[in-house]
């Protein structure tokens, strides 16, 4: 690989963007707050707080950013001041301002916008809840880590990540942990050439 190659592919590689969701067994992911907190213990709290170090932007459509914003800036704590201080991007094409602290609308080229954010220099982009926004990039080759925290429940309704009729993402997984209450922590990247089937 000639010097030209290997500088573009470390520009690349510089900064991931990793989605994280908690989901059910049943592949059910909304309203987490609704099910979720059961599962919580030391061994979560590791994992969640984990992908806010690892990370120095957050991504978030309009409907997290809206349900985040209304409740995060009044919490305390180590997670909460993360949250509040990092730099926030809100992608959305109907709000017209994103006031809580350190965030960022994009309202047009979401794509165009994340290929040059990740060509600087920096941690990793995370990307939580926002549904539509994890699967467009999904489909779109752009998430480089999927994390899924997934719990020992099923709940019959609810949406889903992958509802009837996705298109298929071939993936691979990268690492894979079970806490002690029985959630899978399952890291996913786009699957090589070579594994896809």
């Amino acid at each position: 690989m000639n010097r030209a190659k290997q500088r573009g592919k470390r520009m690349a590689d510089a900064r991931k963007v990793v989605a994280g969701l908690f989901m059910s067994l049943d592949g059910v992911v909304e309203a987490p707050d609704r099910w979720h907190f059961p599962y919580l213990n030391d061994e979560m709290a590791a994992a969640v707080g984990s992908m806010h170090t690892a990370a120095d932007t957050l991504l978030l459509g309009r409907v997290t950013y809206e349900s985040f914003a209304a409740v995060w800036p009044h919490q305390t704590g180590e997670l909460a001041d993360q949250i509040n201080s990092i730099h926030k991007l809100v992608v959305s094409t109907t709000l017209d301002r994103a006031d809580w602290t350190n965030s960022t609308l994009i309202a047009g080229d979401v794509i165009g916008s994340l290929v040059e954010l990740k060509r600087q220099p920096g941690k990793n982009i995370h990307l939580t809840g926002s549904l539509t926004l994890t699967r467009m990039l999904l489909y779109a080759g752009f998430i480089d880590e999927l994390r899924l925290l997934i719990h020992p429940i099923v709940l019959g309704t609810g949406e889903r990540l992958f509802p009837e009729g996705t298109d298929r993402v071939p993936l691979e997984l990268a690492r894979s942990a079970t806490f002690t209450t029985g959630v899978l922590d399952l890291t996913y990247q786009p699957a090589r050439p070579h594994s896809r089937r």
